[in-house]
This record gives C-alpha cells, sequence and structure tokens, in this order.
C-alpha cells in the first residue's frame, strides 16, 4: 500500500511538474499502476439541472448572467426529465451522473426540495450521485447526503494567488470552505480545476499543492482545459499546449496516488493517441455524452470505440465503498 502524503511542498511539485515529460508521464504510470487498476476507466455524465443566469462573475464560464453567450436560462428541471436523461447515460455506460446547477449557492427553498427528490430517484437507479450547485451549508450537505448523494463537486479553479484576476463574486476560503462541509457531511469529494486561464506554471503547481494538501485528497479531480466561449472575458485565450495537460494529469496521479483523476472539458480537441497518452500518465475517468454543461463532448459511441481500441473498461459504479480509500 503505497503511503499518501498531505503535506507536499510546492519546491517537490514544482520539481515533479517540470521534469522531462516522457520520464514524468512513465513515473506516473508506474504509480497509477501500482494504486489503482489501470486499464479500469470511471464513466460519467454531466446533466445541466438549471442553465444560465448565474449571478457570478467567474471570467471562463458562458453561464454567468453578465456575459453575451448564446447559453440560454433554463429553470430548474423536473425530476422525471432528469430521471430519464440518467438512465439513457447509465445504458450508454455510465455509473455516475453529476447534476449541475448554474447558482451562487444552495437556498433551502422548493428547488432545492427538488434535488433532493432527483439525487433519491438517481440514486435508486444505482448510479453514483454527483452535484455541483454552488455554496452550501453543512446542514446542506447532511440533506445532500441523506438522500443518498455520493460526491460533492466544487472546484478550486486555480491558484489562490491567481483566482481574484479570474472571479471577484466568491472567495477562495469560500471554495474550501464548501468542501470542508461536504467532507463533514461525509460526501465524497470531487475538486480540481482549469489551466487555460492565463495563468503561470506557479499557479497550476499551487493549485495542485491545495488539492494535495487536504487534509484528505479529492477522492475525484477533475483536470479542465479552458473551451473559450464567445462573450466571456476569456474568449480569446489561446489553446493549452498538450504537453500541459500531460505534466498536470502526471503531476496529480503522482501526488494523489488513489484519487481518481478526470480527464474533463476540451477532451474534443484531443486525438485518441493524445488521449490514450492521459490514460497513460493517469487519468482514469472521463465525461460522456454530446455535452458538458454547456460545451461540445465526444459523443458515447466515440468513447466505446476508443476504450475498444486501447482495451479500457469502465469502472464499476460505488468502487469505493466495496474497496475504501485509505488515508494517513
Amino acid at each position: 500500500m503505497t503511503t499518501l502524503r498531505n503535506n507536499w511542498s510546492i519546491e517537490e511539485i514544482e520539481k515533479i511538474y517540470h521534469k522531462p515529460l516522457l520520464e514524468l508521464v512513465f513515473e506516473a504510470a508506474q504509480v497509477h499502476n501500482a494504486n489503482n487498476a489501470y486499464s479500469e476507466v470511471q464513466v460519467s455524465s454531466l446533466l445541466s439541472i438549471k442553465t444560465g443566469g448565474c449571478p457570478e462573475d467567474c471570467s471562463y464560464c458562458p453561464q454567468a448572467a453578465r456575459y453575451n453567450t448564446d447559453v440560454n436560462v433554463h429553470k430548474l428541471m423536473q425530476v422525471d426529465e432528469v430521471i430519464e436523461k440518467a438512465k439513457r447515460a447509465k445504458n450508454g455506460g455510465s455509473s455516475r451522473l453529476c447534476m449541475g446547477a448554474a447558482w451562487r449557492e444552495v437556498r433551502d427553498n422548493r428547488d432545492f426540495d427538488r434535488v433532493i427528490e432527483m439525487v433519491k430517484e438517481v440514486n435508486a437507479l444505482d448510479m453514483e450521485v454527483c452535484c455541483t450547485l454552488g455554496m452550501l451549508t453543512y446542514e446542506q450537505a447532511q440533506k445532500l447526503a441523506d438522500a443518498g448523494l455520493y460526491a460533492y463537486n466544487h472546484n478550486i479553479d486555480t491558484s489562490e494567488e491567481y483566482y481574484s484576476d479570474i472571479i471577484s463574486t466568491r472567495t477562495y476560503n469560500d471554495r474550501l470552505k464548501t468542501i470542508e462541509n461536504a467532507r463533514k457531511a461525509k460526501l465524497t469529494v470531487c475538486s480540481g480545476g482549469i489551466i487555460g486561464l492565463g495563468e503561470a506554471n506557479e499557479d497550476r503547481i499551487g493549485m495542485l499543492k491545495v488539492l494535495s494538501n487536504l487534509e484528505k485528497h479529492p477522492e475525484s479531480v477533475p483536470i479542465n482545459v479552458l473551451v473559450p466561449v464567445e462573450g466571456t472575458p476569456l474568449a480569446e485565450q489561446p489553446r493549452v499546449p498538450f504537453d500541459d495537460l500531460v505534466r498536470m494529469i502526471a503531476t496529480a496521479r503522482i501526488i494523489m496516488p488513489k484519487s481518481v483523476v478526470r480527464l474533463s472539458a476540451g477532451r474534443t480537441e484531443l486525438s485518441i493517441a493524445e488521449q490514450a497518452m492521459c490514460f497513460m500518465a493517469g487519468a482514469n475517468s472521463i465525461f460522456a455524452g454530446d455535452e458538458l454543461l454547456t460545451t461540445p463532448n465526444p459523443s458515447f459511441s466515440e468513447d466505446k470505440a476508443m476504450f475498444k481500441l486501447l482495451g479500457l473498461k469502465s469502472r464499476e459504479a460505488f468502487k469505493d465503498k466495496k474497496q475504501p480509500i485509505l488515508q494517513n
């Protein structure tokens, strides 16, 4: 059993991140093989249950009300509509449904009651249920946990130092407090970030330090590549070089050896060969389905063909409950 650490220094992570690329990938592949089922990939589907109209000013997000994008505002979906989408995702091969609502924070109202009902119904399908609803209190997290929620997603996005360049309507500590509330309610945590926001390598390394030094590593760490959307402040950002993505995945794998590292937004820009290198470097989760909230994503059929070519298989639901992740 590999000893998990929660005291990584910037210097240690920096040294790993800047290794020669093939050396870094080889080391990450060894760590991945020693700690996980190497050919197993968790397949998740992401569903926007409430779209657009968000009061936040996240510079990358087309759902912010203050930006003029092509995203149409939709009210909270009905429960039966969500169940239909969940069944379709499960039939397509997903073991987890992630439900996202463009809210700044969870409010104790009828909409939240409806989300609780969604969680119960999707959980009854024997799918892991994840929610990303913005900030939430411990009491709200506990209600979600009682309903059967498996994971709560709340990304930290970037380093604490660069964060205020991207978002001003919510603090870094607000994000960490929500993660703490989810932990307190004994939910598993999904937390990662985005590369391509104009940040420096130091910011990427700083973000990984925060995640790896949490009291318990996030069970899931999504690494997103910015998908620039016209109308947002980051619309003109250049595409992230492929090797930068590989470095992020490999470094995350080495310092958080048992976490699920998700190859998330931006996957449509990658060839199968490039995705294969990401899997080799330690990525063991993807989002499947035609859309990620409001941005394009490879189809189920494309991913099935890729899995067959690469010899990958889907991870079963609730595997962590059957084989708990051990922490120091």
